[in-house]
């Protein structure tokens, strides 16, 4: 099969490395890629924000299947313009994708189909949802208020706020613009105090299975400390989500929740991401998301044993009842590297060393987050650069594995929590 993949980030890196090993496929490309997607796929300078082009491309490159990697695509309406292009695609469509692009439909669908999450209310002015927010944070016994933009945000659209000057200076940010089209409606809602993890499922419209947990690590600084990534690192399986949880996973919100959109019209096919809080009542809804997470792809790739080809081929034929999903029970960790000013401005373009005596070592693969190739040399380009991705027998050998090829990657402004894993090793 002739396979295009939509994306250049490391989320993209991992998916294109498993995708690659597939006998399934001829050939795979990768609109636009990265430095190190370039050493397992042809990159095709196309912009991922270019849907008409890249419709063209995959018809004049006679491409069997596309693989759609990320929330703004998705959420915009890729999938259906590449099949109404007769490209095939792992979706989910444009309709069904709005379970990430607006946390409050979320919020509203878990009332009606009886999925744990917290209280909340939708807002689409600052006075109201400012009252709202002060009633919260009276209710609460010291806890803060959640403020969360409605649309997407890269990863950093939620605000936690510990007074009422903080939220109302939070509120009036999302509505200035201060996340751009993403803030004109929020949710307020109520803080959930616990432990949060991912887990992952691939649904075909009918048929869900079940993925893996994983664990992320979304504030800049060590200790949780600092404004919210994309996420700065990740390991799996999460020991806060054991199988019986997972399974209460599955039944008590993932497929309640494809129930609900097949009754709605529009069928959920892809994978769904599950963002769980882990109470002290039992587990409640942090959020969904409509793509494999970023880095919770890095450390599943590695882990996931079957054919990655396969399964995402049988999420979008509607045949997932047909094939099992196995996984190494070795654990993987990432440790995301990453150039000094991110999340905000960083500079770019700076030589980038040490990649192959770090490659070298163990148990190790680097999945390229923001790097390009120039004059022959790998520079940073992105705020997220590298992946350091190890494999082990325990999260504390990966752990161990990962930091020592962290240290071998150098450039003048890398940057990385050199706490990742802590609450699994608390364990």
């Amino acid at each position: 099969m002739k396979v295009l993949l939509v994306g250049s980030g490391g989320r993209e890196h991992a998916l294109a490395w498993k995708l690659a090993q597939s006998p399934l496929l001829t050939k795979l490309y990768c609109a636009p890629g990265n430095a190190g997607i370039a050493q397992v796929a042809q990159c095709v300078a196309i912009p991922a924000t270019e849907f008409d082009a890249l419709a063209r491309f995959a018809r004049d490159a006679a491409i069997d299947f596309a693989v759609i990697a990320a929330d703004a695509q998705l959420v915009g309406g890729l999938w259906d313009v590449l099949e109404a292009a007769g490209v095939p695609a792992l979706g989910p469509s444009k309709a069904a994708a709005i379970l990430e692009g607006s946390k409050g439909f979320v919020k509203d669908l878990c009332i009606q189909a009886g999925i744990p999450t917290a209280r909340y209310r939708r807002f689409t002015d600052p006075a109201p949802a400012k009252s709202y927010a002060d009633t919260l944070l009276s209710d609460s016994g010291g806890h803060p208020v959640v403020i969360k933009a409605d649309g997407l945000a890269a990863g950093k659209g939620v605000i936690i706020a510990a007074s009422e000057v903080e939220s109302h200076k939070a509120i009036d940010f999302m509505f200035e613009g201060g996340f751009g089209q993403s803030g004109h409606e929020i949710v307020v809602e109520e803080f959930m105090e616990g432990e949060e993890a991912s887990f992952f499922a691939l649904c075909d419209g009918t048929n869900v299975i079940a993925l893996a947990g994983a664990q992320d690590h979304k504030r800049v600084g060590d200790g949780d400390v600092g404004p919210n990534t994309g996420g700065m690192g990740a390991y799996s399986p999460a020991p806060v989500l054991p199988p019986a949880l997972e399974q209460v996973a599955m039944d008590k919100f993932i497929r309640p929740t494809v129930a609900a959109f097949a009754a709605g019209g529009r069928p959920y096919m892809g994978v769904l991401y599950l963002g769980l809080m882990i109470t002290r009542d039992g587990p409640r809804l942090v959020e969904y998301n409509c793509r494999f997470g970023d880095p919770e792809c890095q450390v599943l790739m590695p882990r996931l044993e079957s054919d990655l080809l396969e399964l995402l081929l049988a999420a979008r034929r509607g045949t997932l009842d047909k094939v099992d999903v196995r996984w190494r029970e070795d654990a993987a960790l990432t440790v995301v590297m990453a150039s000094k000013g991110y999340p905000g401005p960083y500079e770019k373009g700076q030589v980038i060393t040490g990649l192959e005596e770090a490659a070298a070592l163990p148990g190790i693969t680097l999945f390229h987050a923001g790097t390009a190739e120039r004059d022959g040399q790998i520079v940073a380009v992105g705020g997220r650069v590298l992946n350091v991705t190890a494999t082990g027998p325990t999260i504390a050998e990966a752990r161990k594995r990962a930091y020592d090829a962290v240290d071998l990657v150098h450039w003048p402004d890398a940057f990385c929590r050199r706490d990742i894993g802590w609450r699994a090793l608390h364990r």
